[in-house]
């Protein structure tokens, strides 16, 4: 979509992190690290391709800061001050990459007692920053033996159910190597009397908690005994496979198991939406290989809204997970998306849901389930992607300290925006729809043209018919046309509302004096305090409208920034989902309301000047003007009445 700039920021949560304070020889902390804070350090055991995970707060990118880990403390009888180079994972998590030359440092195999803390030196200020010390222990170790000490040996079981087992030294992956399961024995099949042997197979574990050695699993694969009905006897053997170092492997455990067939326990959740999982949870399903499929078969009635009742008979084809659950995505192209509009046909069905599984040649029918399920109104998930650019953008602002409650004034917006339709925002990555818009929020326009945001996705959608644009990366398709490829929205670019920007921004046309009264208190480079922790000790109002800004007292400045800075960019992020559901000027040309008018919130973005997006002196909020309300209403039904608000007309 081509779509002109609006405003928009978010960001990450400093003022949740611990209030541990890091310290450092600047009477002004750099405003990302004053939280600095170690609370974990993992895996206990330490191999050669290890890769340790540091937890803990307010940890920055290397853009902002070099962080080390400095390890001191007694290992193998002899005193030890290490410092081991950290990389930023997010704001909570780092890592260091561990090879023999640190298991050498330390002195080889020994058992570590001391403490370890985090040390930053700022880009901003080049002072070290180190948080307070915890106390750990940890093992060095340049070979690992497995050590199960417990195994689920007998009992009933599906194929591909999880065979789990305890012990210590088992391998986590990645570099280190891997820790495998290999069955030997043989397989007796229902109604027969004769013990196969099958085929010695190595099937990998896997760490129940990727960062601890003492429980891992494995599948009992359908490649060790099929997926007929059976008996199977024989043993379970672990084995170390460490990178460069020979295999090692422990005792083997018996086990003694049934094998049954493929079972449909429940289907979840009770409605879904074009676009969503269904998940069926049961058991012996298969899939994620070749030759392996499962299939589900549903026979009864469906019942549409509006309509009479129908008889349905129809195969769907899930996708695998697990040995105990399938997942189906709700879609136009298959027998239900084909006997359906998914888009506007809703109702239930009951009836039955039969598991058919296929492996290699053979197929196996299992029992049919009662269900019922509904199909749901077509629903748009918006997930917000607040990444790390974002977060140290609000550097600029002197606002990183408070990125959580600008965050929460933004998704405020976005609601009110869309209230009345069924647009849902997210946070965190939706695990529950395979379609859903992914909109990146990031600190530096990276077309270099100081948008405050850009639909970079391809053509308009009218109807809103893909339900999944990505308003984020780069687009080829909108860079082969002259369009600029990347897009999303850029918080940076909001300070060409100032009469005076930082560097590296131009003021724009409509720049306003209004705007450096609101931020210029917090601005490092106006000679502004930036938000601490401190400032949100007091009593910082939380603001819904600005009548009262600018406000004189700091705290009162504090709140109005939030407010301000929020209203900016949840307009802007408004406005760009608006372009990527089809408007402005829905099934017409064009993507802004023609000419000017108050409050219209597709109008271009230079005739929405700052008092209007920012809602102070009585200006704004901007609204979907009334076509393109009627159009969203139309497309994301929901039935809730709309909003009692006035909309300005679209022409």
């Amino acid at each position: 979509m081509r779509a002109a700039a609006v405003g928009l920021a978010l960001g990450f949560s400093l003022a949740q992190a611990l209030a541990v304070a890091g310290c450092a020889s600047s009477s002004s902390p750099d405003q990302g690290l004053e939280g600095l804070a170690i609370e974990e350090v993992a895996p206990e055991t330490i191999i050669p391709g290890s890769k340790v995970v540091i937890k803990g707060a307010s940890f920055v990118d290397s853009q902002w800061g070099t962080a080390t880990v400095h390890l001191t403390g007694n290992a193998g009888g002899q005193q030890v001050d290490v410092r081991w180079g950290a990389t930023f994972v997010d704001f909570n998590t780092m890592t260091v990459a561990i090879d023999s030359d640190e298991i050498d440092e330390l002195g080889g195999d020994v058992d570590f007692h001391g403490t370890a803390r985090i040390d930053v030196i700022a880009t901003s200020d080049g002072d070290t920053y180190s948080s307070d010390a915890i106390t750990i222990d940890l093992r060095f170790r340049e070979k690992l033996t497995p050590t199960p000490t417990a195994l689920d040996g007998e009992g009933v079981i599906f194929v591909n159910d999880q065979i789990q087992i305890e012990g210590d030294g088992f391998l986590l992956g990645g570099d280190e190597g891997v820790s495998v399961a290999k069955l030997t024995g043989c397989f007796t099949l229902d109604n027969t009397t004769t013990c196969k042997p099958i085929a010695a197979i190595e099937i990998p574990l896997v760490p129940v908690d990727p960062l601890k050695r003492t429980r891992a699993q494995f599948p009992f694969s359908p490649k060790v005994a099929g997926i007929k009905s059976g008996t199977f006897t024989g043993a379970v053997t672990v084995i170390n496979k460490q990178m460069r170092q020979s295999e090692v492997p422990a005792e083997a455990i018996s086990v003694l198991y049934d094998l049954v067939t493929s079972q449909i326990f429940s289907v979840d959740p009770p409605a879904a939406s074009l676009g969503q999982y269904v998940f069926i949870n049961g058991g012996g399903f298969v899939g994620g290989e070749p030759g392996a499929l499962t299939e589900i078969e549903l026979a009864g009635t469906f019942n549409k809204t509006g309509g009479s009742p129908a008889s349905i008979s129809m195969t769907l084809i899930p996708e695998f997970v697990e040995g105990r659950m399938v997942r189906y995505v709700v879609n136009t192209d298959d027998e239900l998306g084909q006997s359906l509009d998914l888009r506007v046909d809703t109702g239930s069905f009951t009836g039955t849901a039969t598991a058919i599984v296929s492996y290699g040649v053979d197929r196996v029918r299992g029992a049919s389930k009662r269900v019922a399920f509904a199909i749901a109104p077509v629903k748009q998930v918006v997930y917000l992607n607040f990444q790390a650019s974002y977060v140290e953008g609000l550097r600029d602002f002197g606002l990183r300290a408070v990125d959580k409650r600008i965050r929460d004034r933004i998704i405020e917006v976005c609601k009110r925006a869309f209230e009345g339709v069924n647009v849902e925002f997210r946070t965190e990555p939706p695990t529950d729809y395979a379609l859903y818009e992914h909109v990146e929020l990031v600190g530096v326009d990276p077309n270099g043209t100081g948008l405050f945001g850009y639909d970079n996705s391809p053509g308009k959608d009218n109807g809103n018919l893909r339900l999944y644009d990505r308003l984020g990366g780069v687009n080829a398709l909108t860079q082969q046309d002259g369009y600029p490829g990347y897009g999303g929205v850029f918080v940076r670019s909001l300070m060409g509302f100032s009469k005076h920007p930082v560097s590296g921004v131009k003021s724009v046309p409509g720049a306003d004096s209004l705007f450096d009264k609101m931020f210029d208190p917090f601005r490092p480079d106006q000679g502004g305090q930036p938000i601490r922790a401190a400032d949100l000790s007091g009593n910082v109002p939380v603001l819904t409208e600005g009548t009262g800004c600018p406000a004189s007292s700091r705290e009162g400045q504090v709140g109005c920034a939030i407010l301000v800075l929020g209203n900016l960019v949840g307009g802007t992020l408004s406005h760009e989902i608006g372009h990527s559901l089809g408007l402005a000027n829905p099934y017409m040309e064009g993507f802004h309301n023609a000419g000017d008018a108050p409050n219209r919130l597709m109008d271009s973005g230079g005739d929405r000047p700052f008092v209007e997006r920012a809602e102070l002196e009585g200006k704004g909020p901007g609204v979907f003007c009334d076509d393109e309300y009627a159009y969203l209403r139309m497309i994301l039904p929901v039935s809730t009445p709309a909003p009692s608000i006035e909309r300005p007309g679209c022409f």
